[in-house]
């Protein structure tokens, strides 16, 4: 303890005795009795002056409220018996056709959304050229054997549209002469292809589809794939002629390889009342298992729109005029048909 110096509390030089700091303890031990107090001389260290741009700011954080986390299974299975409980007491709304829109949304296209996203692995291109509001009339080629093509541009349009528009489609009357068939083709929006119903539906701003071809494309062979078949007198055009409304071409790619029809028998389906009675490789040799569709890539295209509002009302009634605009239609999507298949790698990818 030699080398230690006394340093006094204060510099008052009067008095006789140094006032000392209390002892500091030292680890492990403490202070032997009688021993002096002493601290060793420490030399400050030089100041540090910090800009006033680098002076950490200490923010404090409010508490995070933890939220309790809603459980997606409990929201749905609230809404499912919400919609029973509707169901049950009869508080939904079905307009004057028998479309039930809520059945429609929650449960028919939820059926087909597997069909669409997973089987048939459907791209949509060209949905922007879908008016937002206001009635148009969608224009499609038809193919098949069963008109599969028309429920997967129903989702197709209901999924994929940015306001989420529903279409409505235009089905013959043998559809109606179903039974479950009819009901579920109400209940989805479907109604008879007639241009009274048509133009009901146009008047209303809503999305109308119409497959012109009709039994011709749906029934025809295997060989005459993608070949469109006569539009018929083009009852179409004078409908969208008569509201005024848009006329948008839709190509369809995929739906003609589903059920390749190599044979017909005419016989059997004269029998059952049938336009026609599908033979394919798999039907009906294999018997139920042949109903299966082919998984394979469909591609679905909505055209650019061909307005009529800019034709005069009486045009509705010019067959020159109804017979070029039909035309016009049809080859825009014979074209696109085979651009489509120009662009497709394979047939099921």
């Amino acid at each position: 303890m030699a080398d230690a110096k006394v340093i006094p509390f204060d510099d008052d030089r009067s008095r006789g005795s140094a006032v000392q700091r209390p002892p500091r303890r030292r680890s492990g031990g403490s202070r032997r009795k009688g021993e002096p107090v002493v601290v060793r001389e420490v030399q400050p260290l030089p100041a540090r002056t910090i800009p006033q741009d680098d002076v950490p700011v200490t923010r404090e954080e409010p508490a995070a409220v933890e939220k309790p986390q809603e459980n997606g299974w409990d929201r749905r299975i609230a809404g499912g018996l919400a919609f029973l409980r509707r169901r049950l007491t009869g508080e939904y709304e079905v307009d004057d056709f028998g479309y039930d829109q809520e059945l429609t949304d929650q449960v028919l296209m939820s059926m087909l959304r597997p069909l669409y996203e997973k089987y048939f692995r459907v791209e949509v291109k060209g949905i922007e050229n879908i008016p937002s509001e206001g009635g148009a009339l969608i224009v499609a080629n038809h193919s098949g054997t069963l008109p599969l093509d028309g429920l997967m541009m129903q989702v197709a349009v209901h999924d994929n549209h940015p306001d989420g528009r529903h279409l409505r489609l235009l089905a013959a009357d043998l559809v109606f002469m179903l039974p479950v068939v009819n009901e579920l083709a109400r209940k989805a929006g479907h109604t008879l292809a007639c241009a009274e119903d048509a133009e009901r539906l146009l008047e209303r701003g809503e999305l109308v589809g119409v497959m012109p071809e009709g039994f011709k494309g749906i029934g025809k062979p295997f060989s005459e794939r993608y070949k469109l078949q006569r539009f018929g007198r083009g009852g179409f055009v004078s409908t969208a002629l008569r509201q005024g409304t848009p006329i948008i071409p839709c190509s369809i790619v995929g739906a003609e390889e589903i059920y390749p029809m190599i044979g017909n028998s005419k016989t059997l389906a004269r029998l059952l009342g049938f336009p026609y009675f599908p033979i394919t490789p798999t039907f009906p040799w294999l018997g139920p298992l042949g109903g299966v569709p082919l998984p394979t890539k469909w591609t679905i295209q909505f055209g650019e729109p061909i307005l009529t509002d800019g034709y005069p009302p009486e045009a509705a009634e010019d067959p020159m005029l109804m017979f070029n605009l039909t035309d016009q239609v049809r080859e825009q999507i014979q074209h696109t048909l085979y651009k489509l298949l120009v662009q497709r790698r394979s047939v099921f990818f």
